[in-house]
C-alpha cells in the first residue's frame, strides 16, 4: 500500500512509516500535518487508483520531525581575463516529516 503526494512542486512515493523531506511548511516540529494533495492511491492487491487530478476522499497524515536546512551548494562565478570572481552559496530549508497514515475516505489504508 502507498500513495503518490504532490508537495511544494514535488511527487513522492509514501508508505506508512517513511520519513521523507518536504519543502519549508510553517509547522512547529510535533505537530501533526494533513497533506491532501493525493494524486494516486495502491490498496496493495495490484489495484492502483489515479485521481484526476486528485484522488477523491484520500489523505496522507504525517507528523512533523524537525525544521532543517539542507547542505550548502556553493557558487562560483568567473569571468575569464576580466578579474570577476564572485563566491556565494545556498541552503535550502525543509520540513521533515514521518508518515502516520494513508486513508482513503476516513479509513486507513493497511
Amino acid at each position: 500500500m502507498y500513495a503518490v503526494i504532490r508537495q511544494g512542486g514535488h511527487q513522492y512515493r509514501v508508505t506508512t512509516g517513511d520519513v521523507i523531506q518536504l519543502e519549508k511548511l510553517e509547522v512547529e516540529a510535533g505537530q501533526e500535518v494533513t497533506l491532501e494533495e493525493v494524486l494516486a492511491v495502491s490498496t496493495g492487491e495490484g489495484a492502483l487508483e489515479v485521481g484526476e487530478p486528485r484522488v477523491v476522499g484520500a489523505v496522507v497524515k504525517a507528523k512533523v520531525i524537525r525544521q532543517g536546512k539542507s547542505p550548502k551548494v556553493d557558487i562560483y562565478k568567473m569571468r575569464r581575463r576580466k578579474g570577476f570572481a564572485r563566491t556565494g552559496g545556498h541552503r535550502q530549508p525543509f520540513t521533515e516529516v514521518r508518515v502516520i497514515s494513508v486513508e482513503k475516505n476516513g479509513q486507513a489504508l493497511a
